[in-house]
């Protein structure tokens, strides 16, 4: 009996950087997203300079470069997004402030449709509606539907 090859999920994450080198962690991260197990990137947007969201007046001027990555994927969502915590690590995010400067911010927006509301994960990603520099790479994409409240 042949088996059937299991399909992958699309999965989309929005990465942030805000402390120099930001393209270079962007980079960084988007090679790490690729090199998972039984994943590819299959889209990314353009790169977009920022104003920073919801941060201390300290850090104000700390502008982000931010950009959508799509992939696709055969790993499970807890596997996928523990493995995307790890590339924060990896690159060196340290949460020491909150929404204070990052060297890498890696958030999952969508796997796949899935909704989820768990202590450690929400899908979709619950303020990616009321982010421009989530909103606006999604658009250039095509995929400013992934928002849509049902």
């Amino acid at each position: 009996m042949e088996q059937q090859e299991k399909t992958g999920v699309r999965a989309i994450v929005s990465l942030g950087s805000n402390i120099e080198p930001r393209a270079t962690y962007l980079a960084r991260a988007r090679e790490a997203l690729d090199a998972f197990p039984e994943t590819r990137i299959i889209q990314a947007s353009r790169i977009l300079e920022t104003e920073p969201v919801d941060v201390p007046p300290a850090f104000a001027d700390c502008r982000f470069l931010n950009q959508i990555v799509v992939l696709e994927t055969r790993l499970d969502v807890h596997d996928f997004s523990r493995r995307m915590h790890a590339v924060e690590d990896d690159l060196g995010r340290v949460r020491t402030v909150r929404n204070g400067p990052r060297t890498i911010d890696v958030d999952l927006i969508d796997f796949g449709g899935l909704r989820l509301d768990e202590p450690e994960l929400t899908l979709p990603h619950p303020r990616a509606r009321e982010r421009a520099f989530v909103r606006t790479p999604l658009a250039e994409l095509g995929l400013d539907g992934v928002l849509t409240i049902e």
